[in-house]
């Protein structure tokens, strides 16, 4: 039987793991606390390491892995910005979830969005008082309103298409776009300018790292509204801060934050919060913010079981490398893997 040791592991990890490790022959040792070089100890003996978003997999995590015989790291999410890949690279392999349900993120987004722009929040809060005043919760109609996309991958034309039911212009912006894109892509000045929703859809890279700063913030419409679900240094929160601040961006809706690893799925209710930035934007009536739980659907925690547990079974008992990330190899160009074969 495969052994693997689920860390940062929830009550609904363990629900939906607990329901496919029988099918996979897997033995899931469930751990709610981060992997760690203070935790890593607890992988010993496992064949395999279950990792969320807010594990931070560097060179010396990584190391110590190597060191106690582990060769396969298991992200049971989508983005791998978190791990070391040139560390990884000839030591441990990584695997994902590239696509556990684009909708329940897509759908989290638009959640956000009308929630923020017809006050729904403020007259829940009121009504549970009796009070049914409407004083301050005037909102816009969406449609005719141009909503600028960044990042069309599936998770961002789902976003798009849903907006197309709105009546909304659509426009988007993507190094690489998709044909079936059903908007207008245009270059990011344009996007910035012309849009009065904004959401992110895109990964995190170095190229993409506080995309939303200080300058590029000053580029957008005035009273823009912005929303993020992807990951949370694709924006400068800082700069976001001011920008508020300054009434130039209108409202927030993020799901992700910069510096959420400490935090998020965490409860700190009886607790002073040390993020002052985070704190800030939390006490903004037109700021709005969830923890990280965009993906927190039925389906998509089935699927991310699944999924994970596929890509475990098929590294250590089949020879398949479905789902392995690219490293960026030096032979990259060479590279004849075709998802098929190992990568090292």
């Amino acid at each position: 039987m495969i052994k693997v040791a689920v860390f940062s592991a929830k009550s609904y990890d363990v629900e939906s793991f607990s329901k496919v490790a029988e099918k996979y022959d897997i033995e899931y040792k469930y751990y709610d606390v981060s992997l760690s070089l203070d935790t890593v100890a607890l992988a010993k003996g496992c064949d395999a390491v279950c990792v969320f978003v807010n594990d931070k997999c560097d060179k010396p995590l990584i190391d110590a892995l190597y060191d106690l015989g582990i060769r396969l790291i298991a992200l049971r999410c989508a983005g791998y910005n978190n791990v070391d890949l040139n560390a990884a690279y000839g030591k441990i392999h990584i695997v994902r979830v590239p696509a556990y349900s684009p909708y329940a993120v897509a759908e989290h987004a638009i959640a956000l969005l009308l929630t923020s722009v017809r006050r729904i929040h403020k007259a829940y809060i009121r009504t549970r008082d009796y009070n049914f005043s409407l004083k301050g919760l005037t909102g816009f109609d969406f449609h005719g309103k141009t909503v600028g996309i960044i990042g069309t991958g599936k998770i961002g034309k789902i976003f798009a298409n849903i907006c197309q039911g709105f009546g909304m212009e659509i426009l988007g912006y993507d190094k690489f776009p998709a044909p079936d894109f059903p908007g207008k892509y245009v270059e990011l000045k344009e996007l910035l300018a012309k849009s009065d929703i904004i959401s992110l859809h895109c990964p995190l890279t170095d190229e993409t790292y506080h995309m939303f700063n200080k300058e590029t913030l000053k580029e957008t419409k005035k009273g823009v509204t912005i929303v993020n679900t992807s990951r949370g240094a694709l924006i400068d929160a800082e700069a976001l801060v001011e920008s508020l601040k300054e009434r130039h961006v209108g409202a927030v809706c993020l799901d992700v934050y910069e510096e959420e690893s400490n935090l998020f799925f965490n409860d700190y209710s009886g607790h002073i919060l040390n993020d002052d930035v985070l704190a800030r934007l939390i006490s903004m009536p037109n700021v709005i913010v969830t923890s990280h739980q965009a993906f927190l659907t039925n389906e998509a925690l089935a699927n991310i079981a699944d999924t994970t547990s596929s890509n475990i079974v098929g590294f250590i008992k089949e020879g398949k490398y479905l789902n392995e990330v690219c490293y960026q190899c030096p032979k990259k160009s060479e590279c004849m893997k075709k998802r098929e074969g190992k990568c090292f």
